[in-house]
């Protein structure tokens, strides 16, 4: 891939980023619910966005995930985990933001999990 390749890739990104954003917010009722993903690792939070909080949220940073690498597989783990996380607070419907990412593979695994937890999109 070379540098000209890269920079279109992160430039579509952003834009279906913004595309999505523009209608999506998060409510202390429905949250918002985003999907961050790396090479190493994956990152999902769950934002209240009238106030700015994180309620929730789960990494491949945390020390029982620290050995999981960005698969379909790890991404359902992740997701169920977030659910089980929400469904302690109280929170069982929130709002899916993909963060510009096309909605197919870890980012789907993501959603599945959530809602394998019980949670509502």
């Amino acid at each position: 891939m070379s540098v000209r390749e890269f920079s279109d890739k992160i430039r579509k990104r952003a834009k279906r980023k913004i595309h999505v954003r523009k209608n999506i917010s998060g409510t202390p009722e429905k949250p918002r619910m985003t999907v961050y993903k790396s090479n190493l690792h994956l990152y999902v939070q769950v934002i209240d966005d009238t106030v700015g909080h994180t309620l929730a949220s789960v990494s491949t940073m945390e020390q029982q995930y620290r050995n999981l690498r960005p698969t379909v597989a790890t991404g359902a783990v992740i997701g169920e985990e977030i659910g089980k996380r929400l469904l302690e607070k109280g929170i069982t419907k929130v709002v899916f933001d993909r963060n510009g990412y096309k909605y197919h593979g870890i980012v789907k695994a993501i959603a599945d999990g959530a809602r394998k937890a019980g949670i509502i999109f």
